[in-house]
């Protein structure tokens, strides 16, 4: 291959990887877990920024998983209430929309108002303010 060529593709290569991400589940597009500090930083319709230390954008009061965006799940959470987190694999897919003081970890210690088919972690946001 010649160098000119092997270059350009070296350079699309790195150009597609800061402009061709993963925008991440549909719960990441609607903002799912998103830090806040107001109910209008939350900016999908329908979500308030949930009382967790740096806030969280999401639904409260779910019963069922088909209330949750796409990407997340119906957990009943220890507080008593029922909120929509997202779902995860892996704690960075918990912090997309998140600053380092605020992460969310993934946790398998969650329950989940429907039983999952298959072993699920949620992106569980830090308790207090």
């Amino acid at each position: 291959m010649k160098p000119r060529i092997a270059l350009s593709i070296l350079c699309l290569m790195v150009l597609c990887s800061y402009s061709c991400d993963d925008e991440g589940t549909e719960a990441d597009q609607r903002g799912v877990g998103s830090e806040c500090s107001i109910n209008e930083d939350c900016t999908e319709e329908g979500q308030e920024c949930l009382d967790f230390k740096g806030g969280y954008c999401g639904v409260k009061d779910c019963t069922q998983d088909e209330e949750c965006p796409e990407g997340s799940r119906c957990v009943a959470h220890t507080d008593g209430v029922n909120y929509c987190f997202l779902v995860c694999a892996d704690k960075p897919e918990c912090n997309l929309n998140r600053s380092v003081e605020n992460e969310s970890n993934c946790s398998a210690n969650i329950t989940f108002v429907e039983a999952p088919q298959a072993e699920v972690k949620a992106c569980v946001p830090p308790s207090g303010e």
